[in-house]
């Protein structure tokens, strides 16, 4: 059989790939289930997802990625291999592959990336910016000397950029994004109703009731946790307000973050943002009333792109065909670099 080419959206909350000619065919958690006794691996990716927080204390269910980056090589290396093992099989020959890293990373970190990849059984392996795969995800063309300012929010960075020419102009990266909007609300209910409660409580209160531009109260949710005072399983209910409260501080720093590039971003291009908007991608992007919240804030037009939570992985699978035309948004890396 033939090689394939295999695009990796390598998330601090989930991993996205896409597979040449086939579109996404893998989109799970980026979890980690190990055995420390049988020093193997459990599970990787939903199945793991299932086992967070539920496990005995021999089994270790984890994230291998934290604020954008591998946090733990062995098991990043594990849970990718599982996943490219998932969509390539026994292919003879080995896979080209793109993998998506926040703009602001660094070559030790990028180093851990290709790393993971060349162990998973790559053959070559090309390193594209978030930003980048953000916008032609979204469908934008970005080969013409025309500014777009896009921000894309997934688990671990919020990422900012602004974009010209196929190649990125002024980018900042906040580690700032929906893990740490989760545990903002598990502080904000912890100190306020003194209710111990888990991740995924907190995700679910995010997705469901937050809505940071104009919450009234009158959206509510049952949660359930340990009272921390009396040690006892309890339910309560928790508002839109309450939610908007916890995540408000994080909120502004992505808006201040986005406000530091527009203020050093070249006067032509501010025109160019000024008309064209700004583009919200990543799960991030979901949050009740952020666009609305940035608009107000920046006084520039913004919107969601169309399947935010896909756009980083469908752009990656796009730049196959168009690494000959991507300037600094697309680098090869030598295999010899990183031996």
């Amino acid at each position: 059989m033939s090689s394939i080419d295999i695009g990796i959206d390598l998330g601090t909350a989930n991993t996205i790939i896409t597979v040449g000619g086939k579109g996404i065919v893998i989109n799970e958690p980026s979890v980690v289930a190990y055995d420390k006794k049988k020093k193997s691996v459990l599970a990787v990716g939903e199945e793991a997802y299932r086992m967070l927080g539920r496990t005995p204390e021999y089994i270790v269910a984890m994230k291998p990625l934290a604020d954008g980056v591998i946090s733990d090589n062995v098991m990043a290396e594990a849970m990718v291999s599982e996943f490219i093992h998932k969509v390539s099989g026994s292919m003879l020959l080995k896979p080209r592959i793109i993998i998506c890293v926040p703009s602001s990373v660094t070559d030790v970190e990028t180093r851990a990336v290709v790393e993971a990849a060349l162990s998973a059984g790559a053959r070559k392996v090309f390193i594209i910016e978030e930003p980048i795969a953000a916008l032609l995800g979204a469908g934008i063309d970005i080969s013409k000397p025309n500014g777009y300012m896009v921000v894309d929010i997934g688990g671990g960075t919020a990422d900012v950029a602004v974009v010209s020419f196929n190649g990125i102009v002024k980018s900042q990266s906040v580690k700032v994004a929906g893990n740490k909007l989760d545990e903002a609300i598990i502080r904000y209910v912890s100190q306020k109703y003194k209710l111990l409660i888990g991740e995924k409580t907190a995700e679910n209160i995010k997705k469901t009731i937050t809505n940071v531009y104009n919450p009234t109260g009158l959206k509510k949710m049952q949660v359930k946790g340990r009272h921390l005072l009396r040690g006892l399983p309890v339910t309560m209910e928790i508002t839109d307000l309450d939610a908007a409260e916890a995540v408000a501080e994080n909120v502004m720093e992505i808006i201040d973050n986005i406000k530091s590039v527009l203020e050093v971003t070249p006067p032509e291009l501010i025109g160019d943002i000024h008309e064209n908007g700004i583009i919200l991608t990543g799960g991030g992007a979901l949050l009740g009333g952020l666009d609305k919240a940035i608009a107000q804030e920046t006084r520039v037009k913004c919107y969601v792109a169309e399947n935010a939570l896909e756009c980083v992985a469908r752009g990656v699978e796009k730049a196959f065909s168009l690494s000959e035309e991507l300037l600094d948004g697309f680098e090869k890396i030598s295999l010899y670099r990183y031996k």
